[in-house]
């Protein structure tokens, strides 16, 4: 009789962990979930110029070149067609997820435009509404007709039309 009671006892008692340990197992699985998620998280990137704060504001139209320069410091590029103008270029852009593509957020072009005495002419502050994201550089050719292979030219050859 008491090794059948010994049994029952066995039987109503939990399996598994203790309560307490099932907590502590259950914490230490969200803390590494949410430690891996945690590098997976997006990222900014910023290119190009970084525009000091209330740099524009210190420029006014008819201030030197040299004054542009000292405020802005050295430009992106150059350009001399009409004048001179400073060309201030800079990008911002982010992803969300550390394996997918970067999209653009921000595109800032900065040009500061100079009369023939060097002197401030017109500031322009262009942004990515101002103009349209492409790709300078295009692995296609676009072609117009049909696509020609090597062996259509032997093909017209022997036809006797």
């Amino acid at each position: 009789m008491t090794i059948t009671n010994q049994t029952s006892l066995r039987a109503n008692k939990p399996r598994g962990l203790h309560p307490r340990w099932r907590g502590l197992r259950m914490l230490a699985a969200v803390a590494l979930v949410g430690a891996a998620l945690a590098g997976c998280t997006g990222e900014q990137f910023q290119k190009g110029y970084i525009l000091p704060p209330g740099a524009l504001e210190q420029i006014p139209i008819g201030a030197s070149q040299d004054q542009v320069l000292i405020v802005m410091g050295t430009p992106s590029t150059v350009a001399t067609l009409d004048g001179e103008v400073f060309y201030y270029i800079s990008q911002r852009s982010e992803r969300m997820v550390a394996f997918m593509n970067q999209k653009v957020v921000d595109q800032r072009v900065i040009a500061v435009y100079f009369d023939k005495n060097r002197r401030v002419r017109r500031l322009a502050n262009y942004g990515l509404q101002d103009g349209k994201i492409f790709d300078f550089i295009s692995r296609t050719t676009a072609t117009s007709g049909q696509e020609m292979n090597y062996l259509t030219p032997l093909f017209k050859l022997l036809s006797f039309n």
